[in-house]
């Protein structure tokens, strides 16, 4: 019996959000510009015990608040093409053990055993990092030889055939905790860069507490593009597009040399950019009295280079730059006085 131990972290868009399902759009009209993002593993994540002593597909996870939960599935392509359209907390998994038997022909079944404490429906990629789990699982038990990037692809095709509608940047939770990515995308073309930090930069990622609704913001900001919606369409594309690549080119830099001042203040112009030119083509998703009541919270701004949505962006999270290690624990306690759940994420240089 083969038996590996695994983890795979969440994934925190710090920029560019929207803009790998907007840089898609280039495959049917190249007036689109690419859309680019950085996102970095999260300190939480899954831990997993994977074996192939079993002929179905088994998962077993225990989540954050304790619920445990468990699925067995035949081990073929009808029962987890079904399990996965059927939608629901395994599908994820579902649908990537489909690929991994429809493009590695893995005959063999396998149980994974997992806890999570990845916060759920709140922006950090908790269905993509299922899906590289499983992937990674697979992979690793049954030495297919997958590269990263091979993950990332599998995880991808695994999530959409749910009725998930994810993009592709979710699966950079695959390069680890605290790794930051630059991801280009060009159509069905998709760059990844993995960056090295000079200094450190500390995070808060701070669940509101609150409830988005994440697919209709999407249906909506889709209307856009390629060329709907008159003005409010021209300002989402341009915001998602040319407003986009100047932030993530000047996030990129500042990330790399570990200057956190700059990411904070390019986390605020950012935010301050989606506001005015994305929000009116949601605003009753993406107005989200939460998370900017959050950004504003007056006893924090002291200790913040600044801030910025998470994900999809509406009420779900809220990220802040701490001025430092004392100041992130300092926002920590004044944001969990709100009745909020905070989380640290710290983004070092390799060598730590």
């Amino acid at each position: 019996m083969k038996r590996v131990s695994l983890f795979v972290p969440g994934r925190v868009c710090l920029f560019g959000e929207h803009s790998d399902w907007a840089g898609g759009y280039r495959r049917e009209d190249d007036s689109i510009e690419p859309g680019y993002c950085i996102a970095v593993g999260t300190n939480q994540g899954i831990n997993a015990i994977a074996h192939d002593h079993h002929p179905s597909f088994i998962m077993r996870s225990t989540l954050p608040d304790g619920t445990y939960l468990d699925s067995e599935i035949e081990m073929n392509e009808d029962a987890l093409r079904r399990a996965a359209k059927a939608g629901g907390f395994f599908s994820y998994a579902a649908g990537t053990a489909y690929y991994m038997i429809t493009e590695h022909k893995v005959s063999g079944g396998l149980i994974i055993d997992n806890v999570t404490n990845i916060p759920v429906r709140k922006g950090v990629s908790s269905s993509a990092a299922i899906c590289v789990l499983t992937t990674r699982a697979f992979n690793k038990v049954y030495e297919l030889g997958l590269s990263v990037r091979d993950e990332m692809e599998m995880a991808y095709l695994g999530e959409i055939l749910t009725p998930s509608e994810c993009g592709r940047m979710d699966q950079a939770c695959a390069y680890g905790s605290g790794v930051p990515t630059f991801l280009t995308f060009d159509g069905d073309n998709m760059d990844v860069v993995t960056l090295s930090p000079d200094g450190e930069t500390n995070l808060v990622i701070v669940d509101l507490k609150k409830e988005k609704n994440t697919p209709k913001i999407l249906r909506d900001l889709n209307t856009c593009y390629p060329t709907g919606w008159g003005q409010i369409g021209e300002n989402v594309r341009w915001a998602l597009g040319q407003g986009n690549e100047y932030i993530l080119r000047e996030a990129r830099v500042a990330i790399e040399g570990g200057n956190a001042e700059k990411v904070g203040s390019l986390m605020t112009e950012a935010q301050e950019q989606f506001d005015k030119y994305v929000i009116p083509a949601c605003s009753s998703e993406l107005s989200a009295p939460e998370l900017h009541r959050v950004l504003k919270y007056e006893p924090i701004q002291e200790l913040v280079w600044g801030g910025k949505g998470v994900g999809s962006q509406g009420d779900g999270t809220a990220q802040f730059v701490a001025k430092g290690k004392p100041e992130q624990e300092e926002v920590i306690k004044k944001l969990e006085e709100l009745g909020k759940e905070c989380f640290v994420l710290d983004i070092k240089p390799q060598s730590d």
